[in-house]
């Protein structure tokens, strides 16, 4: 529990943090779009590359375990398009960002430290190698969805080949690919590169909740409440579940398997707001789930840990 808290609370405290300066005025009206743009074009960049590019890609390639992850994500999906989709419908970008909300984990910013907490050493390589798929798959998607919905083209060939495009010029794929190139070459980063991208790449997850603070001053939520309500449960509740069922299909090693769960149970990560901020759709829903699906994790976080017999 307390290890949980000692997570969770430096992230409400970043995101209220950026409220209260975007409250007192401090940063004028247009700091959430300009942090916000900062994330997208240069921190998250740094931060894929130099994650994606210092984890050997033979440590990455455990197939039974990236097959139970995308499992869970892909089932997930499906079920929070047809569920969701139909209760709260929209366009297809906007069901594409709802879509995401509900099972994009914040497998970087809490993952990483929360399995160290719980696991050791041993919990780092599956909290990596979810990020990885998030940045390398699932985020690619999502921007394909975006990109293709809001493409001005008339006929659908060139409308796939804009979305394509749009993928394709996204500074985040393209840091993720190249980081996953280098990392297949075999050759080390070289120091300077990979302190640049350490010091830059680390003021993504500060700078991201940041920008979400200074977003919600002045929004009410008031109307989105039950859509928010229903993603939070199917990301903390229905992922941990859906990852669960995979076990029973593809089974991992016990640590693994235990990994894998708390994963899928962590709440929405922050990129999702990034994403959604950068294409101006879905915003102040996005903001919502994050911040209420984390909130809610203390509880089932730590629930969850209780029956892992993690203390």
């Amino acid at each position: 529990m307390e290890a949980i808290i000692d997570v969770v609370l430096p992230v409400f405290a970043i995101i209220a943090s950026g409220w209260l300066c975007g409250r007192l005025g401090l940063l004028g009206d247009d700091a959430s779009q300009a942090l916000n743009g900062f994330v997208y074009f240069a921190a998250l960049p740094a931060l894929f590359f130099a994650s994606m590019a210092t984890v050997p890609l033979a440590e990455t390639l455990n197939l039974p375990f990236i097959l139970d992850y995308m499992g869970g994500v892909v089932a997930l999906a499906l079920l929070t398009w047809v569920i969701a989709g139909r209760l709260f419908p929209g366009k297809a970008d906007q069901l594409g960002l709802q879509n995401m909300s509900a099972l994009f984990s914040n497998t970087g910013y809490m993952g990483i430290p929360l399995l160290l907490t719980a696991f050791g050493p041993t919990g780092k390589l599956p909290a990596i190698i979810a990020t990885v798929l998030n940045g390398a798959i699932v985020m690619a998607f999502y921007i394909a969805v975006v990109e293709f919905t809001q493409s001005d083209a008339d006929h659908r060939l060139q409308v796939f080949r804009d979305a394509l495009m749009g993928v394709v010029k996204s500074p985040l794929v393209l840091s993720a690919a190249l980081g996953i190139l280098w990392s297949g070459l075999g050759v080390p980063v070289p120091v300077f590169l990979a302190k640049f991208c350490e010091i830059l790449g680390a003021a993504a997850p500060p700078a991201a909740l940041f920008a979400m603070g200074l977003f919600m001053v002045g929004k009410s939520f008031r109307g989105d409440y039950r859509e928010i309500g229903l993603l939070t449960a199917f990301k903390l509740l229905l992922h941990p579940l859906l990852a669960f069922a995979m076990l029973r299909l593809i089974p991992l090693e016990q640590g693994w398997a235990d990994a894998l769960i708390v994963l899928s149970a962590l709440p929405t990560g922050s990129l999702v707001f990034v994403l959604s901020s950068r294409y101006g759709v879905y915003t102040q829903r996005s903001t919502g789930v994050i911040v209420g699906s984390t909130l809610v994790s203390v509880a089932t976080l730590s629930l969850l840990f209780n029956l892992l017999g993690v203390r």
